[in-house]
């Protein structure tokens, strides 16, 4: 048996140095330390063998075929090594460039203008202050001077998610139509003097076109203290135009009625899409803009602030429409389009 297992040592090792890729190679494999292969074979024939002779032959086998074995993992790493070494030197590639990386995202528009806003009124010393989405009726509407039988409360502009028990009730819950709670919130929690603005999506019953669409983004400011008016209004609404766009912007005030400002009024910017009328500005060649006024003395009251000691002015601003202006979008269904042909611009 001894010779017949050195034959069968010195036939692999032959067959696998003449083995030209990795099948050939898994045939010898195959052949010679499969479950049918020779060794095996050889090996149940051990039983036939005198004592003295079979763990004899028994060493043998062990040392030929860990022999064998050796031998096909070498041969195996000489084959990928060839593979890859040809695989850089094939046709087209070029080994010192970098790998492929993973497509980087970017912000949002509406989170570049919002970031941008945020630091500009931090720097004038205003806090940005959030709230909650859902809110109470109490809230969007009783505390900011907005009447039981205001259109505004109907089910066609408002989204209710538990109507009032009856009209003007105040017990009812909405999906906020404006972020003007979140300084209601901010002035029971903080008092006068206080300079914040409240940045959020706010949500509305709006049939969609152009520049209206349900779910959209807001920015409101409060200033509230001693002395307050109507120049210091007009001051911080400016520098919040100068500031997004790098330069002046043409605008218009005109009279508004709001029923959280006295007086109110509604700040126009000139439409940049067209010179003669368009559909974004309804062919006024003016974008609504901004909307504020001086805060009302009942909406002082409501958040326990005494009318009679402090003052103060709000504004709202679109920040869509804003990031419409700036980045020259026609059209704010875009903004949560979820498009990746609109988003991949920024």
């Amino acid at each position: 048996m001894r010779d017949a297992l050195e034959e069968l040592r010195q036939s692999a090792l032959e067959a696998l140095s003449g083995a030209g890729s990795d099948a050939e190679l898994r045939e010898v494999e195959v052949q010679y330390l499969g479950r049918n292969g020779e060794l095996t074979s050889l090996l149940k024939q051990l039983g036939s063998l005198s004592a003295e002779e079979r763990p004899l032959m028994g060493k043998l086998s062990n040392e030929i075929k860990g022999e064998v074995q050796a031998s096909i993992q070498e041969r195996r790493k000489g084959f990928d090594e060839e593979k890859l070494q040809a695989d850089l030197l094939g046709e087209g590639f070029d080994p010192t460039l970098p790998g492929p990386s993973a497509p980087a995202g970017g912000l949002h528009p509406l989170t570049r203008i919002r970031r941008e806003l945020e630091d500009l009124f931090s720097s004038m010393g205003f806090y940005v202050v959030d709230g909650p989405e859902l809110e109470m009726e109490s809230n969007n509407f009783d505390a900011l001077n907005i009447p039981g039988d205001h259109p505004a409360r109907e089910s066609h502009d408002t989204i209710w998610v538990r109507e009032p028990s009856s009209p003007g009730a105040g017990d009812g819950t909405c999906m906020r139509t404006h972020t003007s709670p979140v300084q209601v919130r901010a002035l029971r929690k903080f008092g006068a003097p206080l300079k914040v603005i409240a940045p959020g999506r706010v949500f509305r019953q709006e049939t969609q076109d152009a520049t209206h669409d349900h779910t959209f983004h807001q920015m409101e400011g409060l200033v509230v203290g001693k002395g307050v008016g109507v120049s210091h209004m007009l001051h911080a609404m400016n520098t919040l135009l100068e500031g997004v766009f790098g330069r002046k912007v043409e605008t218009r005030l005109r009279p508004g009625f709001f029923p959280f400002v006295e007086p109110g009024f509604e700040l126009d910017a000139r439409c940049p899409f067209c010179e003669d009328g368009c559909r974004v500005c309804k062919g006024s060649t003016w974008i609504e803009l901004m909307p504020g006024g001086l805060v009302h003395p009942h909406v002082l009251k409501a958040c326990d602030v005494d009318p009679e000691h402090f003052s103060g002015f709000a504004f709202g601003l679109g920040l869509s429409r804003m990031v419409m202006l700036r980045y020259g979008i026609n059209d704010i269904r875009w903004m949560l389009s979820g498009d990746l042909r609109f988003l991949e611009q920024f």
